[in-house]
């Protein structure tokens, strides 16, 4: 249980960590959507877009 609570913690971190309100609408939701899972992972393709947005905003 430690372990699927700490994962949800870092996401939701990360997810906080790029969220902006000048973002569009559709990122804006999909954030909001990652930061609340109902899982203790991202699939691939999630994984590979919070990445991305990481990779732009966070310097």
């Amino acid at each position: 249980m430690q372990v699927i609570c700490n994962a949800c913690g870092g996401l939701y971190l990360r997810v906080n960590r790029v969220y902006s309100g000048a973002f569009e609408e559709s990122v804006q939701k999909f954030l909001e959507m990652l930061g609340q899972p109902k899982r203790a992972y991202l699939t691939g393709l999630e994984e590979k877009v919070l990445s991305l947005l990481e990779l732009k905003i966070i310097p």
